[in-house]
């Protein structure tokens, strides 16, 4: 079947064309006791269809929600296709949710079934169960502990499994009958939005435009059947669902489920993948985790590194192309000597397209990994636009821009600069809430982005490079416009630093909240001898403080003096989902922390 073809078809139906095509051949793998476990294309098509027969014996009607509270793993994705071959609609939520969030979404979904992985998720989804009179089902994919738990309504996964390879015996054209009557148009997946500013809303995503997203997205990926991808970062995620889900559907290429986001640098080292996609939190860990390694070693190692990275450094944003044979030499004996041992350590010395999305990274971040070789290609969407809108299309592109938009996506800034998208990727509405519907969405079909941008001119043609959310573009009381991501980027360089909050709307300078990272100081304070118990501990430490204050002097000297941090706090907990202070995304709630340390806030400024 070829390309144009297969995009004819749902995702669903692309599974069911690969388990015929490509039968035994490796589509999936998981990690169990330290191996390595595949599954052909045709066990992947196999399992979700016998689960998908299950699923309407337990009474699934087409255009119902099911829900999956799960870590990534190859059940997650069996389910996905399950549902989705069963004509049911797909709403991933957040393994690290309360449960009161989770209460709350499957009341927004109207979920008669939710897909749990084990009893810490059961057990949360027992405690609000009796507010959830839509919810009729459970099914667990991990049922240890579950001796003494009332079963009614529960159901194993792999015993759903085995009674849907029952009825696939009496009934064995059932599922390719029911996937044959999908459309590119219906509704495939629910995906809620993170929340950062209000309440999370049901985004509803068609197959064509989730489709029309990966294609676009691999015009710059280049993905083929003989790559590998790692799938690490949450499904319930529409970027992730592009690079495990949409992308490898799309092309045949293979998915790899890390063990826990945990472990993913030693997954990483094992698998070496070609493609692989990473939030700038990943990013900076990455870079923190080599600083910390470095600093640790010291001695002639230190000073070689520091060596490479400043005789690299004084060419590597240039694009290769433009080298001379000598920077060519500097920079192959620089590889041989040091800058592969720390693409190894990552695990990306194979990785031939590295992206970063999601929020904007820092450019020294950006532009540490192009030293080592690995230039990082900036992307932008949002779960609106299917997760996919612009990406970096070469290296050379400058660096913080986000690229141009993929084939069929129309981009176009408003009068203030917002970003307004409009194509097949743009999503169907928010689910039972037309009024928010309306004001994402104007008249002409445009979904307003919420983003501000500007065009930066680029090697080859206009690029965009976003400023910040709207929202979030703060006045100080001096009338000069502040960008906090900015500043907050600038600031989380440091390995220190986990996260940055910047206050200054309506204030006479820039302050911050700060928490530190805690595994780093920790590992700092005990080659200082610093005694510490605990987090808040180790921040009330002096030489912490001062530490960290030498850290944001570091961050001031890149900014501009209106933009430079004149104050701080060390916040003395880590900021938590729980308690409402981040997303399940980890993005910060602005308005909850304001509120939460406005005492602090206020005292920062007396």
């Amino acid at each position: 079947m070829s390309a144009k073809e297969l995009k004819d078809l749902t995702p669903p139906q692309q599974l069911l064309h690969w388990a015929r095509a490509r039968p035994d051949t490796v589509a999936l793998r998981q990690k169990q006791f330290g191996i390595w476990q595949p599954v052909t294309w045709r066990e992947y098509a196999e399992r979700s269809g016998c689960l998908a027969l299950a699923l309407l014996d337990l009474g699934l009607q087409p255009g119902e929600k099911v829900a999956i509270l799960s870590e990534n793993r190859i059940e997650w994705v069996i389910a996905q296709f399950g549902v989705g071959l069963a004509g049911g609609i797909v709403a991933g939520v957040y393994p690290t949710s309360p449960g009161v969030e989770i209460e709350y979404l499957l009341q927004l979904a109207d979920s008669p079934i939710i897909v749990c992985e084990d009893q810490e998720q059961l057990d949360k989804v027992l405690s609000v169960r009796g507010n959830l009179p839509e919810l009729r089902q459970i099914v667990l994919i991990d049922a240890r502990g579950l001796r003494h738990y009332d079963r009614s309504g529960i159901h194993e996964f792999e015993a759903l499994i085995d009674a849907g390879r029952r009825l696939a015996a009496d009934q064995p054209a059932r599922i390719e009958a029911i996937a044959a009557t999908q459309t590119l148009d219906d509704i495939g997946l629910i995906v809620f939005t993170s929340g950062s500013t209000g309440r999370p809303k049901a985004a509803q995503m068609s197959w064509r435009g989730l489709g029309s997203a990966a294609r676009g997205l691999n015009t710059v990926l280049g993905c083929t059947d003989r790559d590998s991808l790692v799938s690490y970062l949450p499904l319930c995620h529409v970027a992730e669902q592009m690079f495990s889900i949409h992308v490898p559907m799309a092309t045949g290429a293979v998915v790899n489920f890390a063990e826990s986001l945990r472990t993913v640098q030693e997954d990483l080292r094992e698998l070496s993948p070609q493609v692989f996609f990473g939030v700038p939190r990943i990013w900076e860990k990455f870079h923190a985790s080599i600083q910390t390694k470095l600093r640790e070693a010291g001695g002639w190692r230190l000073a070689m590194y520091q060596r490479a990275m400043t005789s690299v450094g004084r060419f590597a944003e240039l694009p290769r192309p433009q080298w001379s044979l000598a920077q060519r030499v500097v920079r192959v004996f620089w590889y041989v000597l040091v800058l592969r041992a720390l693409l190894n350590f990552v695990g990306l010395r194979r990785c031939r397209v590295a992206i970063s999305s999601g929020a904007p990274i820092a450019p020294d971040i950006l532009h540490f990994f192009r030293v080592l070789g690995l230039p990082i290609r900036e992307a932008y969407g949002l779960t609106e636009a299917s997760g996919a809108t612009t990406m970096q299309t070469s290296d050379a592109s400058p660096v913080g821009t986000v690229g141009v938009p993929y084939p069929g996506v129309e981009l176009k800034l408003a009068d203030d600069g917002e970003i307004l998208i409009r194509g097949d990727v743009v999503f169907k509405g928010y689910y039972r809430n037309p009024e928010a519907t309306a004001e994402a969405m104007d008249a002409e079909g445009w979904l307003h982005s919420g983003d501000v941008a500007r065009w930066e001119d680029g090697p080859a043609g206009r690029e965009l490079r976003i400023i910040d959310r709207k929202k979030d573009i703060m006045i100080t009381a001096g009338g000069k416009n502040i960008t906090p991501s900015e500043i907050e980027n600038a600031l989380r360089i440091s390995p220190f630093i986990r996260e940055a909050i910047v206050i200054a709307d309506r204030r006479r300078f820039v302050s911050a909240l700060l928490q530190i990272d805690f595994e780093s100081v920790g590992n700092w304070a005990e080659a200082q001898g610093l005694p510490y118990t605990n987090f808040k501990s180790l921040v009330e430490q002096d030489k912490v403080r001062a530490m960290i204050e030498s850290e944001v002097a570091v961050a001031n000297a890149r900014l501009a003096q209106v933009q430079q941090v004149r104050k701080f706090h060390l916040l003395a907990k880590e900021l938590d989902h729980d308690d409402g202070e981040v997303t399940a995304t980890m993005k910060v709630r602005r308005k909850s922390i304001a509120e939460k340390y406005a005492d602090v806030i206020e005292a920062i400024y007396v």
